[in-house]
């Protein structure tokens, strides 16, 4: 198992009509992710709404942040039990075979132009093995071709541009994935967490993207920008693609402070709990889906 504190501290200048505010910063709860010892401080008297999506399970907090300074702070303790398998044995799951959870990630969405990527994903990846070798092979294709740069794309680059481009940050690298396994067919969601084990050549500690893909019956982790090790990752929350799942989205005339996040691993062998280190087992923070039938190949 794996233990993580969590720290997030944010800081906004909110001008004199005030701002409404959507974060998702809180830890999903999973089937392998608990999260226990959380707290919230807001400085600003005001009251936040936490909902959880049914559908995702993602933890959104909204609120309304009068003028002046809003200055907003999460904590919690993390543990991880994931769910390992061999990869090769997980195999790709025919459209006509997918629970109903994995629909909403086949199709094209905003940044992941999949439909667009049709002849290059089969010219590229059409004769491998169609499973968890194929979607690794994308996921090394794509670390391969893009170069991580910060401040080399904005928030309307997609995964054609970074195509082009061949440059990027963690983002970038997700939509690109992303964009290749939805043309061959294979669900593949987006994923935010924060940047466990990065570099720190790469700046401080920041919130991170990565990819989920289905197979077998349930959801694998994937990093294609290689930055983090994926042992380490907290999962936020999981859309379509980056305009789902952003950390804050803000209605309002505001100036944002980069970030601060802190996360530390805990180690105590006595009760099973490791640091976080790259493996060769596929992970999963995922249950078995309830919905879904004997994986079966892709035809």
């Amino acid at each position: 198992m794996i233990r993580i504190e969590l720290q997030v501290d944010l800081r906004y200048e909110v001008d004199s009509h005030g701002a409404d505010f959507i974060f998702n910063i809180h830890a999903a709860q999973t089937a392998c992710q608990s999260v226990s010892q959380e707290r919230v401080w807001l400085n600003q008297p005001v009251t936040p709404q936490i909902d959880t999506d049914p559908a995702t399970g993602n933890r959104f907090m909204r609120l309304r942040a009068g003028p002046g300074e809003l200055r907003v702070s999460y904590s919690a303790l993390i543990d991880i039990a994931h769910h390992r398998a061999d990869p090769a044995r997980l195999p790709e799951v025919a459209v006509r075979l997918l629970p109903l959870e994995a629909f909403p990630y086949i199709y094209p969405s905003r940044y992941c132009e999949s439909d667009r990527l049709g002849k290059f994903a089969i010219t590229e990846f059409g004769g491998l093995w169609q499973g968890h070798g194929r979607v690794q092979a994308i996921r090394d294709w794509v670390n391969r071709r893009v170069s991580f740069r910060p401040n080399t794309s904005t928030s309307a680059t997609s995964a054609i541009d970074t195509l082009i481009a061949q440059v990027g940050v963690c983002r970038d690298f997700s939509h690109l994935m992303i964009a290749l396994c939805r043309a061959l067919s294979i669900p593949a969601r987006f994923t935010t967490g924060t940047d466990f084990g990065a570099d720190p050549a790469l700046g401080p500690p920041d919130f991170h993207a990565y990819v989920e893909a289905y197979l077998g019956d349930r959801w694998y982790l994937f990093d294609p920008s290689g930055t983090a090790i994926p042992m380490g990752l907290v999962r936020f929350g999981t859309g379509r693609d980056a305009a789902d799942v952003a950390f804050a989205t803000i209605f309002g005339g505001v100036k944002a402070d980069p970030p601060v996040i802190r996360t530390l691993a805990l180690e105590d062998l006595s009760q099973g709990i490791v640091l976080p280190h790259h493996c060769l087992d596929a992970l999963s923070t995922d249950a078995l889906s309830r919905s879904s039938t004997l994986p079966q190949r892709a035809q």
